[in-house]
């Protein structure tokens, strides 16, 4: 039985009813006493269970004034993987155990205990947990005191200091078997990373991480961080990355475990980023929190935006920026180019609403139009805004309004008036620029309208946005040479002193969060940019991105974008690899509903073979961190573009690992692929289950799919082994989605109301490119209802429509340009 109280609970009207939060908890008795009066015991527990309240009715009303509220109830540590839930996990000697932890966001803390489990409703907490005595316990705060339980020699009671002012999702405690490794920042706080029993050196990587953010940030916001200590830990069942609970951060452990031995280059740049994440919610989100979950992209966009500044501070050789665009920005304008997107700011009525916010809207799209506010503002002015935010609404809520308040006093700019136009309506724009030479100078015409992935917006109602347009010339492409502010259809720029021979681009850096479509001529003139490097990584990316987007628009043929792919062929750097091998993907996946997949597979391997041989298989003296990362991407893209000599080579490798004649390095093993049953770390055993599903023999198809529910396979990461199985053939897709169609009830069962639920729909059925499969779809979730998934299955069923229209439009000519490249000249 577990007993809860809410002293200084303020009765402002008189009242004989008390209505709370509460599910899945059977409350005993509950009872309020008034300040300096008796007792006064509730004769009534009513629960609303789809609200998810209950009522507590008094036999008299109780008084204006305050008192305490006293219950006593019975709750389950259940299996989902929200609320308080039990976490398995085998100890060193390979025994099954439990551990308990909580997972609170969004509105699961009311499965823990009675409370009001709303973001503004904040109180402190004073927690006491009650453990066996050989159980490490944990909780937001520092331990008070650990004293033996009187009623049972075989516990302790363990007892917390008293939280700051905080929301109840943020509360957490996490009852189980740990080690952990431990420091102290520059500014003092003690920072400790709990692993599993006998991994401790693996949480070495995550604690030097956190030791170095810690001060970034408190530089950054001039606000110190508010808690004695912070934990991190990592929890064996864990259905989101991580979790930012004030003083108890949560983690996947994939997301904090670092192997100095076994871990490859991605993960650590993972774990860097995820730490990044959750520690700047100590400060926004937590000190700071959101007035209601609408503005929720606040919490989550501005952390996913700042923990790439705070990555770029520790690891300057990651080249973060450049794979922001390729991880957060180009994914968030193809989402949002959808029909059925929706704004940033949603707004949020009944708690089962909030799980589908948590998408790449809110993430990625709210990242990309800060990273693009923080330009348009300048980092000072920036910085100066959020430190006034930060102490002005410091242990309160506020809402998106505020933040653009404090921005706006800070620059002098109509920060409100730009943003609103980004975050209350949902899509981007396309800027479609024209130029023409007069003397000296460089004449733009530059028009918006909006972007649609199903071409370009016709019609009167065109929303417009104010658009911060920058531009820059070939003689400093690094440089801005004109920023304007484009808050009309259409306008014209004169920029002074450009030769005839230079070029112009917009975008620089690709900040603006729209697509662009430049004159054959402009596009023309950037082209020597991409084949010489003149042009940064980071614009020949998105020159690249925005073609793609617009050949599946149908605004350009295919055909195009493939030439200026075949312009690469002297790229150097990883994320422009990156970039390029995950349209090539898509392109693949789209052909491969037609009878000349293998040109296209050939057409990879063509582009993929040369930087394949200058990298080789073995790591170079003198290499780094992305050096590691472009020869797993390359030598994959090879392998799976069925490269003979990579395939080969990928055997032999292979067979020398599994004999223990020549360890495969981490980085190599996900295009090799691996052995699962003797993987002791979790990072190993999710990197063979993703690549599990290359297999292309029907029997064994099926043989990962029934695996993917086994016991074998943790709950959260069935979905990226169904998910490796749909995106590696034609054969495979059929294959996924038969099999989630025929285990729907144990998979809803299982994800419900989550996020997972959303991407394993969207992992399955994404692919396909036949009319009647997009009704299939929609008639199969007709009846079979996933409320918190509605949203996916529409984008999904778009998705189908707008990859049958674009094979339909564009096969011929693309099967025609692969067979004339390949045709002797005559």
């Amino acid at each position: 039985m577990i007993r809860c109280r809410s002293d200084n609970l303020l009765v402002t009207l008189a009242t004989n009813q008390i209505v709370m939060n509460c599910a899945d908890i059977d409350i005993i008795t509950a009872s309020f006493v008034p300040e300096g009066a008796e007792e006064i015991n509730a004769t009534g527990f009513n629960y609303q269970n789809e609200d998810e309240k209950v009522t507590l009715s008094f036999p008299s009303a109780l008084q204006k004034g305050s008192g305490t509220l006293k219950i006593d109830f019975v709750g389950e540590l259940n299996d989902k993987m929200k609320g308080f839930y039990r976490s398995k996990y085998a100890n060193p000697s390979g025994e099954i155990r439990y551990a308990a932890v909580t997972q609170f966001e969004a509105t699961d803390a009311r499965r823990a205990f009675p409370c009001w489990d709303e973001p503004a409703i904040k109180a402190t907490f004073d927690i006491s947990l009650i453990v066996p005595k050989d159980r490490v316990a944990l909780s937001n705060m520092n331990v008070l005191d650990r004293k033996p339980y009187p009623e049972d020699d075989s516990l302790v009671e363990v007892k917390f200091a008293t939280t700051p002012i905080m929301s109840t999702y943020l509360v957490a405690f996490v009852i189980g078997e740990y080690d952990f490794v431990e420091a102290q920042s520059s500014d003092g706080v003690t920072v400790r990373v709990y692993t599993p029993t006998g991994k401790a050196e693996q949480g070495k990587f995550a604690l030097e991480v956190a030791v170095k953010t810690l001060p970034f940030y408190k530089d950054y916001f001039s606000v110190p961080y508010p808690l004695p200590k912070i934990d991190l830990i990592a929890i064996a069942d864990f259905a989101a990355g991580a979790m930012e609970n004030w003083g108890l951060v949560t983690y996947r452990e994939t997301a904090l475990l670092i192997d100095p031995r076994n871990s490859c280059s991605s993960s650590r740049q993972w774990v860097a980023l995820v730490v990044g994440h959750e520690l700047a919610h100590q400060w926004f989100g937590n000190l700071v929190t959101m007035e209601w979950w609408t503005h929720l992209w606040l919490n989550e966009g501005f952390a996913s935006w700042i923990e790439y500044l705070c990555v770029d501070h520790c690891f300057p050789e990651y080249d973060i920026w450049t794979q922001f665009v390729s991880a957060d920005y180009t994914r968030a304008l193809d989402l949002d180019a959808l029909d059925n997107s929706h704004p940033i700011e949603v707004n949020v009525g009944h708690p089962s609403e909030v799980d589908e916010i948590f998408d790449a809207i809110s993430y990625s799209k709210g990242a990309s139009v800060i990273r693009m506010l923080h330009n348009y503002i300048g980092d000072e002015d920036f910085r100066k805004g959020m430190h006034s935010y930060l102490l002005k609404f410091q242990h309160k809520n506020a809402a998106t309004e505020d933040l653009w308040d404090c921005l706006e006093q800070a620059s002098g700019k109509p920060i409100a008036q730009v943003m609103s136009s980004w975050t209350k309506q949902m899509g981007f724009p396309i800027i479609v620029v024209n130029q023409e030479q007069q003397g000296d100078d460089r004449i733009l015409k530059i028009s918006q309208k909006k972007f649609c992935a199903s071409g370009p917006h016709e019609g009167e109602d065109c929303p417009n946005w104010m658009v911060p347009v920058s531009i820059c010339t070939s003689e400093d492409p690094g440089c801005t040479k004109l920023k304007v502010l484009l808050d009309s259809p259409e306008t014209t720029i004169t920029i002074n002193n450009v030769s005839p021979d230079q070029w112009v681009k917009i975008n620089p850096g690709t900040v603006g969060f729209y697509r662009i479509q430049y004159s054959s001529a402009m596009l023309e003139s950037l082209l020597p940019g991409v084949r010489d490097l003149t042009l940064l990584p980071v614009d020949r990316l998105g020159l690249q991105n925005d073609l793609f987007s617009l050949a599946r628009a149908g605004m350009i043929s295919t055909v195009e974008v493939l030439k200026l792919m075949e312009a690469f062929v002297n790229e150097p750097n990883y994320t422009v690899w990156s970039d390029l091998s995950c349209n090539l993907g898509v392109l693949s996946s789209l052909l491969s509903h037609t009878d000349y997949h293998e040109e296209i597979q050939e057409f990879i391997r063509d582009l993929f073979t040369p930087i394949g041989l200058k990298l080789g298989w073995e790591c170079k003296q003198g290499e780094g961190h992305l050096d590691a990362l472009l020869r797993g991407l390359v030598l994959g893209k090879l392998g799976k573009a069925g490269h003979k000599p990579t395939l080969e080579e990928a055997r032999r490798r292979f067979k020398d690992h599994v004999e223990g004649k020549q360890i495969l390095s981490a980085d190599l093993r996900s295009p090799v692929s691996s052995l699962h049953k003797q993987a002791d770390m979790q990072e190993e055993k999710n990197r063979i289950e993703r690549v599990l599903g290359a297999i292309s023999a029907p029997d064994l198809i099926q043989k990962v799919l029934t695996f993917a529910l086994s016991e074998e396979v943790r709950p959260q990461d069935t979905v990226s082994v169904i998910g490796g199985v749909a995106g590696s053939s034609k054969h495979g897709r059929k294959a996924a989605w038969k099999f989630v169609k025929d285990n729907w009830e144990e998979l809803h069962n299982r994800y419900q109301g989550g996020f997972l639920i959303s991407r394993l729909i969207k992992l399955s059925v994404d692919g396909f490119a036949i009319d009647k499969m997009a009704a299939e779809v929609k008639s199969f979730f007709e009846s079979h209802h996933a409320p918190a998934a509605e949203r996916t299955v529409q984008q999904c069923c778009e998705n189908i429509l707008l990859n049958a229209a674009w094979l339909k439009r564009d096969a011929d000519d693309i099967h025609q340009y692969l067979l004339q490249r390949k045709a002797p000249p005559v």
